[in-house]
């Protein structure tokens, strides 16, 4: 087993705690930094940046240096409000800019296993948002997973008795896919989600 000084150590250490970086990977950014030198110093100043100037906005919770956020301070369609479970699903969406109304970020998705209920989720505040009366249509973004396919059915319940138009993101087979090569539950969910031409 190979041995380092205390100092590299801790460095792979910190880096493995990133997802997706295991020891390997870990060890080869750390020896990348230290062939580097001038990068070390600038992904701490990065870091420490980060730390004290990105926080998330107090309307619809996306991360921003500015409150609020240039989303919910700018000229945006007020009355359709788009609900997704992270800060980077709503990157997602404005990289196809497909969506022109403003966003709400629940910071996660319900799921009971791993004891993430309601009071975990921005839900509270999403709630707070929709009784003030501009919001006339909801999208639901949420993944579709187990808990992402949880948390929209939870959020229709509550939405749909204040009157306001809920919607989910249409989901199925993506184009320029093969039908041999896309799972079942996919083409059923694209069946079942037809529409007339």
């Amino acid at each position: 087993m190979l041995h380092f000084s205390g100092s590299l150590t801790r460095l792979v250490g910190e880096l493995k705690k990133l997802p997706g970086v295991g020891e390997k990977s870990a060890l080869r950014l750390a020896f990348h930094l230290l062939k580097y030198p001038g990068n070390i110093e600038a992904l701490a100043e990065s870091l420490v940046q980060v730390k004290e100037k990105v926080r998330f906005c107090s309307l619809c919770f996306a991360i921003t240096e500015d409150d609020p956020c240039w989303i919910c301070s700018g000229e945006r369609d007020g009355a359709t409000l788009c609900v997704v479970e992270e800060p980077q699903d709503l990157l997602a969406l404005e990289r196809s800019r497909a969506f022109r109304g403003r966003y709400h970020v629940l910071q996660g998705a319900l799921s009971p296993l791993n004891g993430v209920t309601p009071r975990d989720l921005r839900i509270a505040e999403l709630m707070q948002r929709l009784e003030g009366g501009e919001v006339r249509e909801v999208l639901i973004a949420t993944n579709f997973t187990v808990e992402g396919e949880a948390t929209a059915l939870y959020l229709t319940r509550m939405i749909k008795p204040l009157g306001i138009k809920v919607t989910r993101l249409a989901h199925g087979i993506p184009i320029g896919s093969d039908l041999e090569y896309v799972d079942a539950a996919t083409v059923q969910r694209a069946v079942e989600g037809r529409s007339e031409l």
